[in-house]
């Protein structure tokens, strides 16, 4: 991509309202756009992020054997009605009657329409299990919406729900989404730590929220300190079930089993939350099914949710520096920035044009700052500002030395490679993280 042609609105001062660096990194960056408090339009680049994040989501969620749906935003009220859950859920649900009197809602969660679906076409144990998933957006009336996309009453999330014959296959479920959201996680460039957790107005007795160290996180988690030191290996339910983990909710300084000089405090980003709630909402809502003897069985259900766009904000937080963004290369909206210092001169446009089309060529995306009403200071500032892990200039040093500058935008180190060099270098590492 041309820079010269593309929407990137960046901002060199920060607005006001931002509080925290998410936030202010967003919106400088030209990743979004607020238009009222706590809606945002995505723009180009903070969308690139969102839809890569989202497709490791749902590879991983398939590589399970999940299967994706989508269901819409507007939901009846009668499904609720039916669960229990109309006049408990509190002011977060919006609500509205359409133009025939019709009680409806802005669907903030979607365990009764998928219920629902269950129970119209799967009649038969031998349907089950089943794992269905959403990636979709979301609406909830937050009283206060604050820190940018990451408390937002439109959000986009991903939301699954499992179906099982019995307790034990319910449980195989859930701990088989629990490792696999842990896989999902390192593949966007976070360790995620499972808390146990209450399970709120969704309901169930068993619970774990995913959560992210930052200091701009609105949780307290106490946890084992060997957390720190985990292996990929080591990364199973059976393994994180005996190591404390505990939401401020949860945690019982009196009762911890934890010594206090192994016991880790910190805020958290919730990033994830899982939930095993039994029959509570296939019971509520007669979901039955023919068991291998005739008899009818309830199944038992679980919810499974990641949020979509606050994990653009929580690997911000995770992952900057005075200057800028710093993406892992899994999410980053471009792999490399390439920076021509003196465009207009034909011999160095000619280079940078050939770079930037071997670079495609090797599968990898480039922006490429050909902007000729801009300073170099100004350029360098904002590739630092936006946060592609790799920087390549094209300056005096290529034209004298055939040389090209290759900078890493997570270490800050630089070198001096000749042209042929610094693509097979580039190419290796970009094909290795």
């Amino acid at each position: 991509m041309r820079l010269s042609h593309y929407f990137l609105p960046t901002l060199k001062e920060t607005p006001s309202e931002a509080q925290i660096a998410s936030h202010r990194l967003m919106l400088r960056a030209g990743m979004i756009n607020q238009t009222t408090a706590g809606i945002y339009s995505w723009l180009p680049l903070g969308l690139r992020v969102l839809q890569k994040i989202e497709a490791i989501i749902a590879q991983e969620q398939d590589r399970i054997g999940c299967h994706r749906v989508l269901m819409p935003t507007l939901q009846p009220a009668s499904l609720w009605r039916e669960s229990g859950r109309y006049d408990d859920y509190g002011k977060e649900m919006l609500r509205f009657k359409d133009r025939h009197d019709r009680e409806m809602l802005y669907g903030p969660t979607h365990e009764e329409v998928i219920t629902d679906i269950v129970r119209q076409y799967i009649k038969s144990y031998r349907s089950l299990p089943q794992i269905l998933y959403q990636i979709s957006w979301k609406f909830r009336d937050e009283i206060r919406p604050r820190f940018g996309i990451m408390r937002g009453r439109e959000f986009l999330m991903k939301d699954g729900y499992s179906f099982n014959l019995d307790y034990e296959g319910a449980k195989a479920t859930y701990e088989k989404i629990f490792e696999s959201y842990l896989i999902t996680f390192r593949r966007l460039g976070l360790t995620a730590i499972p808390v146990q957790a209450n399970s709120g107005a969704i309901g169930g007795n068993l619970s774990h929220e995913f959560q992210i160290v930052a200091p701009t996180g609105e949780s307290m988690i106490y946890y084992d300190s060997a957390y720190n030191t985990l292996k990929d290996e080591d990364m199973t339910f059976t393994r994180l079930q005996n190591l404390y983990a505990m939401a401020d909710e949860k945690h019982d300084p009196y009762n911890c089993p934890v010594p206090l000089e192994n016991l880790k405090t910190a805020r958290g980003i919730e990033v994830g939350h899982i939930f095993y709630f039994g029959t509570k909402y296939s019971k509520a809502m007669n979901l039955t099914i023919q068991g291998p003897h005739g008899e009818l069985i309830i199944p038992e259900m679980g919810s499974y949710g990641i949020g979509v766009s606050r994990l653009v904000g929580a690997i911000i937080e995770s992952s900057h520096d005075e200057d800028g963004i710093i993406w892992p290369a899994s999410v980053a909206p471009f792999h490399i920035g390439l920076i021509n210092t003196k465009v207009g001169d034909e011999r160095l446009d000619k280079i940078a044009a050939d770079l930037y089309q071997r670079f495609h060529a090797q599968g990898h995306e480039v922006l490429y700052d050909d902007r000729t009403d801009h300073r170099m200071g100004v350029k360098f500032a904002d590739m630092d500002l936006i946060g592609l892990p790799w920087q390549v200039v094209v300056g005096n040093k290529t034209l004298d030395q055939q040389t090209i500058e290759i900078k890493n935008r997570k270490t800050g180190e630089r070198q001096d490679l000749s042209i042929e060099a610094g693509l097979n270098y580039l190419h290796h590492h970009l094909m290795t993280q």
